[in-house]
């Protein structure tokens, strides 16, 4: 057994001090949850540990032993990997499965100038997934695979390269049920194996169904180390706030506006088939369904992002013919997606610039000319009324938290003013206290007036939130339900094809 402990970790980023004398600890042949609100310092302390930043204050020891860790081949050659939430990041899509698992090893080869056997490295890679038993070829293109076989190959290359401890950062956000019961699967057999498992997630019941032990930050640092056994999902989360647990949902108001948008017989000839559905002005409409169901693509064609289109969408009583997001935006259409880091904000630009990215003509003047005093004023007034945690409205927006990322992507359809708000899985990656935060900015949306369209696969929030759901399954809409007189047994009965 060895102990990696981390003591005393504090680091800054401009105007954030984003751990402040942070201690954690695990041991090898344990599943550990590592449990804090968007913004405690999480995903900063395991990017501390697996050497993407260097510029830490602090020790990091094995069995008492001190190791300097201050780049990724340092954590590596300390046996500590990590998988990533963005997988896409970490792999070289026109590469082939094998390639990608063996990646390090071939770089290696190359560097030295020796020839590479590629029947050997697809041999090795076809080992380790039969030992893992996950079911991909070994000379499949990445680009090819779901973001689940993605996520498996990421692993099968982090436990081919001698790895002790792995670090998982919310591992299960775009799985499916089948799919996470696959992950669990190959975590539980790392833990027998001696590995050490490092797992980041919003999801308390996961938590507590595969971890062995919780530490848990807020603000930056260490509050408290406690065994799975001992403590209730209701305490955890009264430790990550701070306070205890209000009510998660705001109450729901009667419906009695307009007709807003109408959509009939909508098909994208892929993953959308013969959608009806409408949604009035003033309610907030959930669209149920598991991963995979054809939520984000129905999205996605509503926001004109889709090709080979056939129905009718009407807003207003007035036939919509969208061929880009731009003439949706126009339109009167807002769509806040699924994958808010590569598609809802731009995470290099700092909040300002994206606050305003929607609407930029209310802030040009004239010959063109971008008023920033304007600019600068009315990002400041949303960062207040939406409490986004930000240093200062020129932060860059890749050093906030995923729960002020969200509040972002939202934000800059507050100030276009849409008629139509489209969220696809808005809760993804966030903690339950900006939840409650998003949920309160929806439900105000609706009380302007405005349409709101909810794509969920947590069922429990659709039933909190909504005023009337259709559940969505493989890519058609299979029932209509008030939700006052539904439960999330009976969505998820007919999200899994139950009829």
């Amino acid at each position: 057994m060895t102990i990696l402990r981390m003591e005393s970790i504090s680091i800054e980023f401009p105007g954030v001090k984003a751990l402040d004398h942070a201690t954690f600890q695990i041991e090898t042949g344990e599943v550990h949850a590592l449990l804090g609100a968007n913004g405690a310092g999480k995903s900063t302390l395991m990017k501390v540990l697996s050497g993407a930043y260097s510029h830490y204050t602090g020790s990091i020891s094995f069995d008492g032993v001190g190791v300097e860790i201050r780049s990724p081949k340092d954590a590596q050659s300390a046996g500590v990997q990590i998988v990533y939430q963005e997988v896409d990041t970490a792999l070289i899509s026109y590469l082939s499965v094998a390639e990608n698992i063996m990646l390090n090893e071939t770089v290696n080869e190359l560097g030295k100038k020796q020839l590479v056997s590629w029947s050997s490295i697809h041999e090795k890679a076809k080992a380790i997934l039969d030992k893992m038993n996950i079911r991909i070829s070994s000379k499949t293109l990445v680009n090819e695979l779901t973001l689940a076989e993605k996520q498996m190959v990421l692993i099968a290359r982090a436990v081919r390269s001698n790895c002790q401890f792995l670090i998982l950062d919310e591992p299960t956000a775009p799985l499916s049920q089948t799919e996470t019961n696959e992950l669990f699967r190959i975590v539980a057999e790392l833990k027998a194996s001696g590995v050490g498992i490092i797992f980041i997630s919003h999801r308390l019941p996961e938590i507590f169904q595969i971890c062995d032990g919780i530490t848990v930050m807020r603000n930056g640092q260490f509050v408290q180390r406690l065994r799975t056994s001992d403590v209730t999902q209701n305490e955890v989360i009264e430790k990550m706030l701070g306070k205890k647990l209000e009510d998660q949902y705001p109450g729901r108001f009667e419906v009695s506006g307009e007709r807003i948008l109408e959509v009939r017989g909508l098909s994208d000839k892929q993953k959308v088939h013969d959608v009806h559905f409408h949604v009035h002005a003033g309610e907030i409409l959930g669209i149920a369904g598991l991963v995979g169901a054809g939520k984000t693509e129905l999205c996605k064609a509503l926001f004109g992002n889709s090709t080979n289109l056939s129905g009718d969408v009407l807003l207003k009583g007035k036939k919509l013919k969208l061929k880009a997001p731009h003439q949706a935006v126009q339109k009167g259409l807002a769509l806040v997606p699924e994958e808010r880091r590569k598609e809802g904000v731009l995470v290099t630009e700092s909040v300002t610039t994206n606050l305003t990215a929607a609407s930029l003509s209310s802030f040009t003047r004239l010959f063109g000319f971008l008023n920033v005093r304007a600019e600068r004023k009315k990002s400041v007034e949303m960062i207040r009324s939406l409490g986004i945690k930000t240093p200062s409205e020129l932060a860059l927006v890749e050093h906030l938290s995923g729960g002020n990322q969200q509040k972002i992507a939202i934000g800059k359809w507050l100030i276009a003013d849409a008629d139509v708000y489209m969220f696809d899985e808005p809760t993804k990656g966030v903690d339950v206290g900006a939840k409650k935060d998003i949920f309160l900015l929806i439900q105000e949306l609706a009380k302007r007036g405005k349409a709101i369209i909810y794509a969920s696969s947590e069922l429990a929030e659709l039933v909190g939130v909504t005023n009337r759901v259709y559940v969505m399954y493989d890519g058609k809409m299979v029932k209509e339900v008030q939700t006052a007189e539904t439960n999330e047994e009976e969505l998820l009965y007919f999200s899994t094809g139950g009829n």
